[in-house]
């Protein structure tokens, strides 16, 4: 353990001990971006922040419905998945650095962690150290990642707080049903400050619960969906970014029950006239030494029009947007990765349905924002959805992004049609499955070799599970209200 690292746990027992806290939750993100992790008194949590807290492996096996998709107990698993044999333990260790005192829970304290095995060695699956990873990659370019959060979700009241459908013993299950709820706006009408009004006191919630925890929230807005809404961040550096990301779905999920609201970033909640969730990804590379946008450049290249990238953007920003493009399919599994997600790519629906980018354009995939001399310069991917994990969709970026670089990729002109332009040619379409992602995901060269071919098969193993219990299911609908409804 480093000197500092030292210092900085010291500092937060501290904390611990004059906060008169009682509890501290040690959390960790598991490979579907949600927090798990363990419980304990502060007096116990004082001395876990130096030896970790033991934690079953087969929180890293599981998929959407906590079925463990790996059979732990079958010779031949040391050597499929060393370290994850037999249930053993791994350990939490704490960053020490994202200790806060939770807003809504009395008397406690929250710390994040991550995973390494029993002789220290960090586990390769955990998500976040995939980023870490991916942003070492770019550091070793100079180069640093900014990123910036628009995130739609769901807001609906309980019908019944305490005694409702899901709490119901005799209709417990594996999933268990989702709760039954009301909305909190009519939806189909933008933006509407009667909307708002009507949804204040669930809002208020978001807002006091994010701001007491140091998270950049700039807006709360009405969507254009029945009781949909959406939170607006301020760009920070990405892995501030993710943390953020995993840390605001959990915390107003739990902020909101408390108050009998029902908080879901599923995609496509499974009623009848709803409007999908798009988590829009706003992104830029940094110089780390000058802290400068690289994406941006001056003045227009020469001889260029508008609708060409280097009109708008640097040299290394269009070989990164190209990047993106070429990566887009190998990268979508990480981007939206539910089964539900994939209902969301329709024409006309301010949602991607090709491949392929604009200037300013909300139907088109990647969407260019901003001009030369515009520190704000940057690229909005709109291929994603809120259930995403954070970490794994800002580390395609950058593995996609890195390989447009190195090869000096060009893109093609920018789209003015972003629904009128769906070839036959496969490669122009977003994949329709999840089962369509994973194969263009195990297909996609700089995918493997930035995640890492066990990643990409540990990762493919796990979601191959989901979607086939998915196509098993005799009514989908209600597989995915169990699946995600109440759980994400």
């Amino acid at each position: 353990m480093s000197e500092a690292k030292h210092d900085a746990l010291a500092h937060t027992a501290r904390l611990i001990e004059s906060s008169g806290l009682e509890l501290v939750r040690f959390a960790w993100c598991d490979t579907h971006g949600m927090l798990r992790g363990k419980t304990l008194t502060a007096k116990a949590a004082v001395n876990a922040l130096r030896s970790g807290v033991g934690m079953v492996s087969t929180l890293m096996l599981k998929d959407t419905s906590d079925r463990t998709a790996f059979k732990v107990f079958e010779a031949g698993m040391a050597d499929e998945l060393p370290g994850f044999e037999f249930a053993s333990n791994l350990l939490l260790m704490a960053n020490p650095e994202s200790f806060h005192v939770l807003p809504w829970a009395e008397k406690t304290g929250w710390v994040q962690c991550q995973p390494v095995f029993q002789n220290g060695t960090p586990v390769p699956f955990d998500t976040r150290r995939q980023l870490q990873h991916a942003l070492g990659l770019l550091a070793q370019q100079g180069l640093g990642m900014v990123c910036g959060l628009e995130v739609e979700f769901h807001i609906y009241r309980l019908k019944d707080p305490t005694h409702g459908h899901d709490l119901d013993p005799y209709t417990a299950a594996w999933p268990g049903p989702s709760p039954e709820v009301s909305l909190i706006h009519p939806g189909y009408n933008l933006l509407s400050e009667h909307c708002f009004d009507m949804s204040e006191e669930p809002l208020r919630i978001v807002q006091h619960t994010a701001q007491a925890l140091g998270l950049p929230l700039l807006s709360l807005e009405i969507e254009l969906g029945p009781s949909q809404v959406e939170a607006v961040f301020d760009a920070t550096d990405a892995l501030t970014a993710a943390d953020n990301m995993v840390l605001f779905r959990s915390a107003v999920k739990q902020a909101l029950r408390r108050a009998g609201y029902h908080a879901t970033f599923m995609c496509r909640p499974p009623f009848a006239h709803i409007m999908s969730s798009g988590w829009h990804l706003h992104q830029s590379l940094v110089a780390l030494d000058t802290g400068r946008n690289a994406f941006m450049r001056d003045a227009p290249a020469p001889h260029t029009q508008a609708t060409e990238a280097r009109h708008t953007l640097s040299d290394l920003g269009t070989h990164y947007l190209a990047g993106l493009l070429q990566h887009a399919r190998g990268m979508t599994v990480m981007c939206t990765p539910t089964a539900n997600g994939f209902g969301r790519f329709r024409p006309n629906a301010l949602a991607p349905q090709s491949i392929v980018w604009g200037r300013d354009n909300r139907g088109a995939m990647l969407r260019v924002v901003g001009q030369a001399g515009d520190g704000a310069t940057r690229i909005e991917n709109r291929l994603g959805e809120p259930a995403a994990n954070p970490y794994l969709y800002m580390a395609s970026q950058i593995h996609a992004g890195l390989s447009g670089m190195r090869q000096q990729l060009m893109p093609p002109a920018a789209t003015e049609a972003p629904y009128a332009e769906l070839a036959d040619d496969s490669s122009t379409r977003i994949p329709n499955t999840l089962g369509d992602a994973l194969a263009a995901l195990q297909a996609d060269t700089a995918m493997g070799q930035g995640f890492g071919a066990d990643f990409v098969r540990y990762y493919s193993r796990i979601k191959a599970a989901e979607q086939a219990r998915m196509d098993a299911a005799e009514d989908q609908l209600e597989f995915q209200r169990r699946e995600y409804f109440g759980r994400i």
